[in-house]
């Protein structure tokens, strides 16, 4: 694992903090010290200079916290009685947000149960600095991977055609990109689990679809929704890593199991922004309602605006029902008429046709 260099240091795990110290350093100036346990370090600790670090959310053995302080470094504390680590260096797992069942008891449940208390000042700091590590985190894990979206329904069940077709665009994409999604159930599942998929066979893929149709929806028990697709990854271990981002804004929409990596937010709005900005090679739209549409016009603007190297792609799927049943194709088109990001926006019928077109495009200029 190689070190990260320049004048902040982001030090996120105790085994880097450990490789770190094992150089003979003497000053910690400049370091971001970020959710360690440092309790057992304080040998270390008092032999280096601390002026100049910062620590968040970080555990100290009794009496280190104040000597640090005392010596010049800044301290962020950890917030009291909240479910979430605030300062969390790395983005979540299923298996972290589903860490016990039922699922009213788990990880993603009692988060949410905590948010809807009344916002005083605790609770919204909490969740600012929250929302404020997984973008650092996200940052970090989508260094060098090539992120193409796939917005869609979240109403989408199980077992029906539709979602089967947004499992094979994720297994497709996923052969050349890193597909991602909300985070959700409906579509955004389905284009998780295909990704999941990516080095199996078309049957093993079919296979998948088939145990999960046993349980179609999240209602009236997410606990066996999520069962069913525990039972899959199971089944079909070491899949290929995809990312979610979904936001407990949303408590009734919980997130699925088939992005690796999942990146929670608890303002919406935030996780819209971020989920936009971080396709840079391109979105496919399959067919949804009000959310997928403030999506298409989101991602619309943003392209735009956008000068001609920073335009991405955007691939409706849906002919009738981006023309018929949503119109949301005519008015794209009028927007887009004349700008930069005019070949770049398609209308198609099938998943393979967006896939095609997603990965014969060239990656675009990041912004």
């Amino acid at each position: 694992m190689h070190k990260r260099r320049g004048r902040v240091v982001e030090v996120e795990t105790l085994e880097e903090f450990d490789r770190r110290m094992s150089g003979g350093v003497t000053s910690m100036t400049g370091w971001h010290l970020q959710s360690i346990d440092l309790s057992g370090r304080s040998d270390e600790l008092h032999r280096v200079r601390v002026a100049g670090a910062l620590f968040l959310g970080c555990t100290f053995a009794p009496g280190d916290e104040d000597d640090v302080r005392t010596r010049g470094a800044i301290v962020f504390p950890v917030v009291p009685d909240v479910p979430v680590d605030t300062y969390r260096g790395t983005l979540y797992s299923p298996a972290e947000l589903y860490d016990t069942t039922p699922y009213d008891a788990c990880l993603d449940a009692r988060v949410y149960a905590w948010s809807k208390q009344p916002p005083d000042l605790d609770v919204t700091l909490a969740q600012a600095l929250h929302d404020h590590a997984i973008d650092n985190a996200l940052g970090s894990w989508r260094t060098g991977r090539r992120l193409v979206g796939v917005m869609g329904g979240h109403a989408l069940q199980r077992g029906q055609p539709a979602y089967a077709d947004a499992a094979n665009l994720g297994q497709l994409l996923a052969a050349d990109c890193t597909v991602a999604t909300g985070g959700g159930p409906g579509a955004m599942e389905a284009a998780n689990l295909g990704a999941w998929m990516a080095k199996r066979t078309t049957d093993d893929l079919q296979s998948a679809l088939t145990k999960l149709a046993e349980a179609p929806g999240f209602r009236p028990d997410i606990g066996e929704w999520a069962a069913a697709a525990f039972d899959v990854l199971e089944e079909f271990p070491d899949g290929t890593s995809s990312l979610g981002i979904p936001t407990w804004h949303y408590g009734h929409e919980p997130p699925n199991a088939f992005a690796s990596s999942i990146a929670k937010y608890f303002r919406n709005a935030t996780r819209e922004a971020i989920l936009l900005q971080v396709c840079d090679a391109g979105i496919v739209f399959l067919p949804g309602a009000g959310g997928t549409v403030q999506e298409i016009f989101q991602d619309a603007c943003e392209n735009y605006y956008a000068d001609e190297s920073s335009v991405a792609p955007m691939v409706l799927v849906g002919v009738e029902h981006w023309t018929r049943t949503v119109p949301a194709w005519p008015l794209l088109g009028s927007l887009a008429a004349g700008r930069p990001m005019e070949p770049h926006v398609h209308l198609v019928d099938t998943v393979e046709e967006a896939a095609e077109l997603v990965l014969r495009l060239p990656p675009t200029v990041d912004s």
